[in-house]
């Protein structure tokens, strides 16, 4: 009689888990986010998360980090998606730990699409947005009844800024908030001046979100570049161009003389 031997079947397939880990802090996790790094046993980190957050996983749990720099990245895009599939595919339950919240700026919606492709159960665990903890932690209301009605959020470390369509994000009853633009404020500047926006907008900018060494710095768009280069702002960091800026409990960093030099080309 034939040995009609099963076929060995295949693992079933792990979950991938795309966490937010918030703006930095700790206690801004959510429950459900905490919960998943104390229970993970394999986590894929990016390198802004706060060691305190990874403080949270199990010792034995495994820490992979996808840390990404300006022009230095230490795993492509296209690899990551393929080691968060490859060790789901093992049977394997991944934690995809990212700042903020994954689908703002933060490509969750590209590895979302990877597992989906390849069959891979995902999870979306929704975390604090940079943008939010850091008005929150500045006490800058993004919105206000008084000055702001809209809200945009840019990417500012696009190449060719000068071609990107910025029209109409940014002016009276509107908040312009953007993320990775520390590289490229003088540009941001010249640009929004450009298409017409006042240079005397005030402008905050916020470094370290929500950790203990956070700095809030405020002062005029004219003066954008000059003031992160001045102060030696370092990523991460967020730009809040808009009335509702000069809420900010801040450090006014543009001399008086200044101040008073480009208010008055309004």
């Amino acid at each position: 009689m034939a040995n009609h031997e099963s076929p060995i079947s295949a693992a079933t397939p792990g979950t991938v888990y795309l966490v937010g880990a918030g703006p930095g802090d700790p206690d801004l996790l959510t429950v459900r986010a905490a919960r998943l790094v104390g229970q993970a046993s394999l986590i894929v980190h990016d390198g802004l998360v706060d060691p305190a957050i990874l403080a949270l996983a199990s010792p034995d749990a495994e820490l992979i980090s996808v840390a990404k720099q300006r022009s230095r990245h230490s795993m492509k895009q296209e690899a990551i998606n393929s080691l968060l599939v490859g060790e789901a595919l093992s049977g394997r339950d991944v934690v995809r730990l990212k700042g903020g919240d994954p689908f703002i700026f933060g490509r969750g919606g590209e590895e979302m699409e990877a597992c989906r492709e390849a069959g891979v159960p995902c999870e979306i665990v929704p975390g604090i947005s940079a943008a939010t903890g850091a008005g929150a932690s500045a006490q800058l209301p993004l919105t206000h009844r008084d000055h702001a009605s809209i809200v945009s959020f840019v990417a500012g470390q696009c190449k060719g800024l000068s071609e990107q369509n910025w029209a109409g994000l940014a002016g009276a009853g509107r908040t312009l908030v953007i993320y990775m633009g520390l590289a490229t404020a003088h540009d941001i500047a010249e640009k929004l001046m450009a298409d017409g926006l006042s240079p005397a907008t005030p402008v905050a900018v916020i470094e370290n979100a929500t950790r203990t060494d956070q700095r809030v710095l405020r002062s005029l768009l004219a003066d954008l570049g000059d003031m992160v280069e001045r102060n030696a702002v370092q990523s991460p960091g967020l730009i809040v161009v808009g009335e509702v800026a000069s809420l900010a409990q801040a450090i006014d960093c543009l001399p008086q003389p200044s101040l008073a030099a480009i208010g008055a080309q309004k």
